[in-house]
């Protein structure tokens, strides 16, 4: 772990669900790797890291489920972790599984705000005011998004200009140029 983190400045980690069962089942694989990495990240490592976390309909999207996730991320990582709930569409292996529906986005964000995570957003959804970033001290619009492209830019040498409250994470004092990316690819 040492070895690989060691050339990140960031990471995005996926917390895939958070119960055993969902690892086993769905991931063929183990939770406990992935919060001890967490674990690490924040208080072994410089490396800036965000948590996803695809809510799949009937699999990891219960209330008592993200309000275990979002308690444990504020008691170990702290409230300056953020965290992007993402909607699932059917895909691959799981085209049986409904889309997320956006009402549980928006109670996974709900429930991360009120455990006190500052920084919870909603992803693969047009909603802007879930998707963007606010002022933990003064609640103004810092960051807005919609999908991948930005639009307002509220922020100056790593602060809030409104407030000067110094925002976690790693900014420049203007938005970069790369917004939405899908391209066509044609194969033969």
């Amino acid at each position: 772990r040492a070895e690989f983190f060691k050339y990140m400045d960031a990471a995005n980690i996926d917390l895939k669900g958070f119960t055993e069962r969902f690892y086993k089942k769905i991931c063929l694989s183990e939770l406990a790797p992935v919060l001890e990495t967490l674990i690490y990240l924040k208080h072994e490592t410089s490396v800036w890291f965000e948590i996803t976390t695809l809510l799949i309909p009937g699999e990891n999207d219960s209330e008592k489920e993200l309000n275990e996730m979002t308690e444990w991320i504020v008691e170990k990582l702290g409230t300056d972790v953020p965290i992007h709930f993402s909607a699932f569409h059917p895909d691959f292996k799981m085209q049986d599984i409904p889309r997320t529906p956006h009402s549980t986005l928006i109670m996974a964000r709900d429930i991360a705000l009120k455990n006190g995570i500052q920084y919870a957003y909603v992803g693969n959804v047009h909603d802007f005011d879930r998707e963007s970033s606010y002022c933990p001290n003064c609640n103004e619009l810092l960051i807005g998004r919609d999908w991948y492209v930005l639009s307002d830019w509220n922020m100056k040498n790593g602060s809030c200009k409104y407030c000067q409250t110094k925002i976690p994470g790693v900014f420049e004092d203007s938005p970069g140029t790369w917004g939405s990316k899908r391209m066509r690819v044609k194969m033969s």
